[in-house]
């Protein structure tokens, strides 16, 4: 392939003998973001933007790890590396790599929306440009946020106004953050489940205008908190202690309730199209600003999207890894 190779252990930069979001464990490991297909344990090193070394710590626990700011430069073995915004959850990144006048950037998971919670994409331009495609279809294009947090208050507000309790169903990383940065606090208090709790802690460190929001208890009054609004993880919505809730109304938002039933697979109430990854011309803008020649193409609907790269003149081809996009943290 070129700077960048699969092996059985991920994605490889053979001249800087160093590995891009590994699936088994390395000695060093470049890491695009915090969610869990693409940072897992038992790296010796890790190196990663600043901001998403203590999301790492804290999913990941006790590690040795490296932080760079954005546009850093940095060496390994003649090799230059670079992190670039990537605008999919806070902390994550695209690594651009240079080496003897070629330049690849891997991306990652990316959107082009600004979420008000992550640093905006930045297109880099590239000889080679490794894409994700967990959205590729041209079935996907997402509404404009603002249209759709006016539909999430507006459920909200419902809601409360005959004491039904709302709990949304969103990733503990980004998706949550996201969420409440648009919520109108004036409808009812914010409650969050301790996991969407812990990574709120770690990200107001690091961007502290994040709005509150009060950590979930067993000792929750569900009779003093009618109106109140509760974010939780995908896998807690079947959890036992959501009998105290009750009666509540459950929402998902996730790019998947696109989907026609997708809303009854998850036995909820109301779905909200809202991902934190690039839509149909979210991803075919970034490539197109990338100016690649090459364009390699991993999770999601890699054989499709290739396919329609090639029909529109482009240099593409799958690359099969073990990323899961939006579907790992479907489980979680």
């Amino acid at each position: 392939m070129g700077l960048v190779e699969v092996t059985r252990k991920g994605l490889y930069c053979p001249p800087a003998d160093i590995y891009i979001d590994p699936w088994r464990s390395v000695h060093r490991a470049l890491i695009t973001h915090a969610h869990a297909d693409h940072a897992r344990t038992g790296m010796g090193l890790y190196l990663a933007h600043e901001h998403c070394v203590p999301l790492l710590k804290s999913r990941l626990g006790k590690i040795q790890a490296q932080g760079y700011g954005y546009g850093v430069t940095f060496g390994v073995n003649g090799v230059r590396f670079s992190l670039h915004p990537a605008g999919h959850v806070p902390g994550s990144a695209q690594i651009r790599i240079e080496h003897k006048g070629e330049v690849w950037v891997v991306s990652g998971d990316y959107k082009l929306e600004q979420d008000g919670v992550s640093v905006p994409f930045e297109p880099i331009g590239c000889h080679t440009f490794i894409t994700e495609s967990t959205f590729g279809l041209p079935i996907y294009k997402w509404l404009p946020q603002a249209e759709v947090f006016r539909d999430i208050n507006s459920w909200w507000e419902g809601n409360a106004s005959e004491g039904v309790v709302s709990v949304m169903v969103a990733y503990s990383l980004g998706k949550a953050q996201r969420i409440l940065q648009q919520l109108d606090q004036r409808i009812g208090p914010v409650f969050v489940h301790p996991a969407v709790d812990e990574m709120n802690s770690v990200i107001r460190s690091f961007t502290p205008a994040l709005p509150p929001a009060q950590r979930f208890t067993k000792g929750f009054n569900r009779k003093e908190n009618s109106k109140a609004l509760l974010i939780i993880p995908p896998a807690s919505h079947e959890a036992n202690w959501m009998e105290k809730l009750k009666p509540y109304s459950l929402a998902y938002a996730s790019g998947w309730m696109n989907l026609r039933g997708a809303r009854r697979w998850q036995a909820a109430d109301r779905g909200f199209v809202l991902s934190d990854h690039a839509d149909w011309p979210g991803l075919l803008k970034a490539i197109e600003g990338t100016g690649a020649e090459k364009v390699y193409v991993t999770h999601g609907y890699t054989a499709t999207f290739v396919r329609w790269l090639k029909e529109q003149g482009k240099d593409a081809e799958e690359l099969e890894t073990l990323f899961e996009g939006d579907r790992v943290e479907m489980k979680k």
